[in-house]
């Protein structure tokens, strides 16, 4: 097989899995995957997951790798509180809700961590377009913070929330909290409107 060949077929899927690799090419060899990641001409995402060296300069696809190599799943919690400016460190691990058990994977690009929610709870977030076409799901502001506090449930004392130091203006000027609400229903959870009503109290909203 010849990567040039390769590449041309593979390059604009951003990143591609074996299964998409076979169903091109029935008898493909597998020993390629081998050679041209120790070439350098590959990097390895997750176990079957590959993408090209080229991506490493095209910020979104960390994001947009976080949506492919483990699904169904979206981007939340810390990373998308990060990419709205909510909380203002920069995150490490890029963070995502998935109705698949957890899960975690380590790659060229960084960590990626997967929390497990029941299937009902995949909602709440835009698909957003990004490079050459493709798209992520990205959580929508309410819903990676109610994702937060529920699947961090230490968050419940007034200074625990005062320790996430969410940005009050953005909460003030562009928190939708009738959304907010919204989503808190479908969530069906005793103990999360008593961390959401402290989440309130503490940022007077």
């Amino acid at each position: 097989m010849n990567y040039l060949e390769f590449k041309n077929r593979m390059f604009d899927l951003g990143c591609f899995n074996t299964h998409q690799v076979y169903a091109w090419k029935p008898d493909f060899d597998r020993n390629n995957f081998v050679r041209w990641v120790k070439k350098g001409l590959l990097i390895r995402l997750r176990q079957g997951y590959y993408t090209f060296p080229e991506y490493k300069s095209k910020p979104d696809f960390i994001l947009f790798f976080a949506n492919r190599i483990y699904r169904p799943s979206y981007i939340s919690l810390h990373t998308a509180l990060s990419f709205y400016g909510i909380i203002p460190e920069a995150v490490m691990q890029i963070t995502s809700v998935t109705s698949l058990k957890t899960a975690s994977f380590q790659n060229e690009f960084g960590e990626y961590e997967y929390k497990s929610v029941r299937e009902e709870l995949m909602f709440g977030y835009d698909i957003k377009p990004i490079a050459n076409g493709h798209s992520l799901q990205l959580a929508r502001p309410e819903k990676a913070l109610l994702d937060l506090l529920y699947l961090y449930p230490f968050y419940n004392t007034e200074k625990e929330m005062e320790d996430l130091r969410l940005d009050e203006d953005f909460l003030l000027d562009e928190l939708d909290l009738s959304r907010l609400d919204n989503y808190l229903s479908k969530f069906k959870s005793k103990a999360l409107p008593k961390r959401v009503n402290l989440l309130k109290s503490t940022y007077n909203l």
